[in-house]
């Protein structure tokens, strides 16, 4: 028997060489076929199995590589295998080919579930969520935009682009979204992340030779959150994959929601391929909060503070004073009481508005200070020897174009204030005009020291 079963093995590892050399011959066509960046890319980490019942098996070293072979490279690779005289009718390719045993609960920690994976990937703070979020005139856009992401109902909108200045709420609706759909549904893989961890990531995966692990990690997510998109601006490796990830998940209808601190169009040095995609969803402007949203912020920061501390109280009138004076943004307000918090449990007595301007004297003189463009105009023109009407005159010379725009790009870095109010301020012009302006600031500013040396004396007077 025992020379019987010698010769059985013998005809199969015969079988098997013979097979692996027809795999190794039908790359060489599939490479001549596809090309050598693809096959590169997608061919050849691949490793042959076996070829039964018309079934051609191949390894992976990722499921996203097999799952993208078998989507766009399987007719390719069996006309060719069928091509060296072995009939193959289906391709299966993937990583789980590896190895048939499967290690244990205990030698190995569970990742496969996508809750176990997002609470792994997922940097999310527990206060962020809908609950939480105060919604007034200047957000309520946002708020539903990203309630309509979060829910189940049908999302007509792939990218949701949410963007405003610092301390808004923008952070706050993406992880509120994130934290939402965890909740309804935790098979569902959500990645929330800043564009700053996108590129380390990104770099790390290079440095590593890991390519394929990052876009099988951020190709496969149901629902990809990027915080600061702004920060990838200029930085063109990382710019090309975000792009190639952004489409892979639209194209598989997966969501995706990106934050900035200004819309795709203003956001200098990227990419207009990532402007274009970024502007075909739906795009949503955060406004600076207003009267009653700030005053909505502060009462809901009181409450949570006196739940926890039945002893914290606010003189009547505090309040609404606070609201009426520190405009700049939701998370200064936040920080304001958290102050006075502070303040209180320290003094243990009812806080009283006297005591409230001690406590935040410095966060009240920052909201004094609130720089106007008709300031900006008038600095502009004694600096140049114009007259304030120039800002506003059709005029186009040089002698008052350059200031003119110089007067814009500090409008826009030095207020809150958007390019359509800027331009209705010099004269109603249009904001593309505005944003040309700023733009072309910011490029002389590099190329020509005596615009970049009258960009910061004037900046110096202006915030003086």
């Amino acid at each position: 028997m025992a020379p019987v079963l010698n010769a059985t093995n013998e005809q199969a590892d015969g079988a098997e060489r013979m097979t692996n050399d027809a795999w190794d011959l039908a790359r060489g066509h599939i490479r001549k076929d596809i090309g050598a960046h693809n096959y590169t890319t997608w061919i050849e980490p691949l490793s042959f199995r076996s070829l039964e019942d018309g079934t051609l098996s191949l390894s992976s070293p990722t499921e996203f590589i097999g799952k993208w072979v078998m989507q766009n490279f399987q007719d390719v690779i069996l006309r060719h295998v069928a091509g060296n005289g072995h009939a193959a009718s289906r391709l299966v390719c993937g990583a789980q080919a590896h190895s048939s045993a499967r290690p244990s609960p205990r030698e190995t920690p569970d990742e496969s579930t996508p809750r176990s994976r997002a609470r792994q990937e997922n940097t999310l703070d527990k206060r962020f969520t809908f609950d939480s979020f105060i919604v007034g005139k200047s957000n309520e856009m946002a708020h539903a935009a990203a309630r309509r992401v979060a829910s189940d109902g049908t999302v007509s909108f792939n990218p949701l682009f949410l963007h405003g200045r610092v301390g808004l709420g923008k952070t706050h609706l993406m992880q509120a979204i994130a934290w939402e759909i965890q909740e309804a549904h935790p098979e569902k893989r959500v990645m929330y992340l800043s564009a700053e961890q996108f590129m380390y990531r990104f770099v790390q995966s290079l440095r590593e030779k890991a390519t394929m692990d990052f876009k099988q990690l951020f190709r496969t997510v149901d629902v990809l959150l990027v915080d600061d998109v702004q920060f990838i601006a200029g930085k063109e490796s990382t710019q090309e994959e975000f792009f190639h990830t952004f489409n892979a998940l639209v194209d598989q209808g997966k969501q995706v929601v990106i934050s900035a601190d200004r819309s795709p169009a203003d956001i200098s040095d990227l990419e207009e391929r990532i402007t274009s995609r970024l502007q075909s969803g739906l795009v949503v402007d955060l406004h600076p909060a207003d009267y009653e949203l700030r005053l909505g912020v502060l009462q809901h920061r009181v409450d949570m503070f006196a739940a926890q501390n039945p002893e914290f109280q606010i003189e009547d009138g505090v309040l609404e004073y606070l609201a009426s004076r520190i405009t700049a943004s939701i998370r200064v307000l936040e920080g304001a009481v958290m102050r006075l918090f502070a303040y209180a449990d320290l003094i243990k007595q009812v806080v009283t508005l006297e005591q409230a301007q001690d406590a935040l004297s410095d966060l009240l003189r920052a909201s004094e200070k609130k720089l106007t463009i008709d300031e900006i105009m008038k600095v502009t023109c004694e600096h140049y020897a114009l007259r304030m009407s120039d800002m506003t005159s059709a005029r186009r010379s040089r002698t008052v174009a350059r200031p003119r725009q110089m007067a814009m790009f500090l409008a826009k870095r030095l207020t809150p204030r958007s390019y359509p109010e800027i331009g209705r301020k010099f004269g109603g012009r249009d904001h593309t005009t505005v944003l040309y302006a700023v733009r072309k600031i910011e490029e002389l500013i590099a190329q020509d020291t005596q615009i970049a040396e009258d960009a910061q004396l004037l900046q110096r007077k202006l915030e003086g």
